[in-house]
């Protein structure tokens, strides 16, 4: 079925309704706001390894696996390094300087409230990912890392996700690719327009307009 772009699509009722709602929700730039911990764990990287890294380049476009943007960075044989020295860092550096977003705690209440799961399925190193929540006192049904694009879309079958909620075309894409409700939220680097050329069948402008739209699908309003 191709996109249909820069509009909101008509979200099947048959996709609306069910019995446990289980939605799945991306972590950096979704539910938290992790790019001061993400920029302080860089610089202390750089200067450690004497390597320059574009660190607001870096956190311009959060969303693929750490390998992935540190092959930018680093030689191949050193990237795997690289990655596990970042990530021994991020716990003193990079979860203190994570934020929740606006409506995130919210959000999630929306779906719990009604009995649902709430499933982060995120490409950060999971037990970061863990940490992260915890520092901001998010409390959800599950966690599961080290997943992006294809990756995700196999966690939301997995957890039984019906819906997901993502900042980036390749969350969008996650979640289509396996039949799941995409729906894209602005608080990311990417556009309304470009969310829904990648196939969202809705954007949000934050987490704060959630609720409402949660509740009108879970009706079939």
């Amino acid at each position: 079925m191709c996109a249909v772009p820069r509009r909101e699509r008509r979200v099947r009722h048959t996709e609306r309704v069910g019995v446990a709602t289980v939605v799945g929700f991306d972590l950096d730039m979704t539910l938290v706001d992790s790019r001061p911990g993400i920029a302080a764990t860089l610089r202390a990287l750089a200067a450690e390894t004497g390597t320059s890294i574009d660190v607001e380049l870096v956190i311009g476009r959060l969303g693929p696996v750490l390998e992935e943007e540190l092959s930018h960075w680093f030689p191949p044989a050193d990237v795997g390094a690289a990655c596990d020295r970042f990530r021994a860092l991020y716990v003193t550096l990079g979860v203190p300087g994570t934020f929740l977003l606006p409506g995130a705690r919210e959000a999630v209440a929306a779906v719990r409230t009604v009995g649902g799961r709430v499933v982060v399925v995120t490409a950060k190193y999971e037990p970061n990912a863990r940490r992260c929540l915890e520092h901001v006192s998010l409390a959800v049904d599950a966690v599961d890392g080290w997943r992006f694009g294809p990756g995700k879309g196999a966690a939301l079958l997995e957890h039984g996700a019906t819906c997901y909620v993502g900042d980036t075309p390749a969350d969008v894409a996650g979640a289509r690719a396996v039949g799941a409700v995409a729906i894209g939220v602005v608080t990311g680097a990417h556009p309304r327009a470009e969310l829904l050329d990648a196939g969202a069948d809705a954007v949000l402008g934050s987490l704060t307009e959630f609720p409402a739209w949660f509740s009108s699908w879970r009706t079939g309003n």
